[in-house]
């Protein structure tokens, strides 16, 4: 595990429709404007491997252990490049979904927990992880409400669970609640209550960070003229 550093690693994690990026962009927004420096991470997102991600994607040429491995390349990229710096530049870094998504979607899909857990051994464990914690139906029911067309690798159509794209997107995300819960002591999450009203869940989450964290000392300091 990384050393400790003067920055904090924030990360937020859940099935899809928990509603915990909403959460996290209000933590953000919040932070910001108490002065804090603050860097967003977003899961899948860095540059240097999203074409090749698109590209698998599209013609169905990705395996677990490429899916795996993508994925972990996108999450070292990111990490090297802008959360580790940034860290040991004394800000609070937030994650939309950290190793913990990794953890869940890869074993679903097949493969070793521990070949996925030492792929991601460089990367140090959270000050916080939220979960945001859904009944797997009302996670169900706001995805499927909320968007007109699900993705095939969104919905595990490659796990063969099912031909409807509906049901195997229910089968999928069940597996995956079921790593969840499993790590939640394993990885000491905080869990939220994401059936709460979402001010509530937001006023949890502010109270736990200020536990962790003296707002103040991560504030932006004035330049001095």
């Amino acid at each position: 595990m990384t050393p400790q550093m003067p920055g904090r690693l924030i990360a937020v994690e859940g099935l899809d429709g928990s509603g915990k990026s909403t959460q996290v962009y209000l933590l953000k927004r919040w932070l910001e404007l108490a002065g804090v420096k603050v860097f967003f991470s977003e899961w899948n997102s860095s540059v240097l491997v999203k074409k090749a991600t698109r590209k698998g994607k599209r013609r169905h040429l990705l395996t677990p252990s490429t899916f795996s491995l993508i994925h972990a390349t996108d999450f070292a990229d990111r990490w090297e490049r802008q959360m580790l710096p940034l860290l040991r530049a004394g800000y609070v870094v937030l994650a939309d979904r950290f190793v913990y998504t990794a953890f869940a979607r890869d074993v679903v899909r097949g493969c070793d927990p521990e070949w996925v857990r030492d792929i991601y051994g460089f990367a140090r464990q959270p000050d916080i992880t939220f979960y945001f914690r859904t009944p797997l139906d009302v996670a169900l029911d706001r995805i499927l409400s909320g968007r007109p067309q699900l993705k095939y690798h969104e919905a595990g159509m490659d796990l063969g669970l099912s031909v409807d794209i509906v049901e195997s997107f229910e089968i999928f995300q069940s597996l995956i609640y079921e790593q969840y819960e499993d790590m939640i002591g394993a990885y000491d999450f905080t869990v939220v209550d994401a059936t709460l009203p979402a001010e509530r869940q937001q006023e949890l989450v502010r109270d736990q960070v200020t536990d962790l964290i003296d707002i103040d000392a991560y504030k932006r300091r004035p330049r001095r003229l």
